[in-house]
């Protein structure tokens, strides 16, 4: 069972298709709101990540084992890596209070379906796959291999996207300041709905 708190916000979409751009931008303006989960890798860690905070960097044998007694909410192998979000990792933000986001790919949110934490589900699109094959050029971090797969990677993703009742929103991230103020906008809505409901039972609660 997941720790009772603010219901986590999954933000999901293809490499490229401005998704961290816009989750710094969240976690920049609203620091006391909004906390990240920090996510296990079995792969080394770069120059400058740092343990306990990019990411939980573990070994492929703990990992296996940790999946296997049930301690992962979402997990995924990508490049021969693991990848995954523990349900620690969620309870850590939830017991501060703060919304808990969770950035993860498709696999991981029909993964997240299946628990009882009951998100709210974003998808940023990018405007066409043109678009995402010049933003992932102009990194100059990929190979054409690499850059391929990424881009099938992304087809995928996004006809996942587009499928009716996969996600709450679907934002078009064509125009970063738009595709920031969609996100917002989404987010106050339904965080506002949820906590008059919460306000709703906790009268309800005191009157009986």
């Amino acid at each position: 069972m997941v720790q009772k708190g603010p219901r986590p916000l999954v933000l999901c979409g293809p490499s490229g298709s401005g998704k961290s751009t816009l989750l710094k931008r969240l976690l920049k303006e609203f620091p006391d709101k909004f906390g990240f989960s920090v996510s296990h890798t079995t792969r080394n860690p770069r120059p400058g990540e740092k343990d306990g905070i990019h990411y939980h960097f573990t070994t492929k044998s703990d990992m296996i084992a940790a999946i296997e007694k049930g301690e992962f909410i979402e997990s995924a192998t990508f490049s021969g890596n693991m990848y995954g979000t523990s349900k620690k990792a969620v309870d850590d933000v939830r017991r501060t209070g703060k919304i808990c986001v969770l950035d993860i790919d498709i696999e991981g949110v029909k993964q997240v379906k299946h628990t009882d934490l009951d998100p709210l589900l974003v998808f940023i699109m990018p405007p066409s796959i043109e678009e995402l094959e010049r933003r992932l050029r102009d990194r100059n971090t990929e190979s054409e291999e690499t850059l391929r797969k990424r881009l099938d990677t992304a087809l995928r993703e996004m006809e996942f996207g587009n499928q009716p009742n996969n996600f709450h929103i679907v934002i078009m991230n064509d125009n970063v300041e738009k595709a920031y103020s969609d996100l917002r906008e989404f987010i106050a809505q339904n965080t506002q709905q949820e906590e008059q409901e919460s306000a709703g039972g906790d009268k309800n609660e005191k009157e009986n």
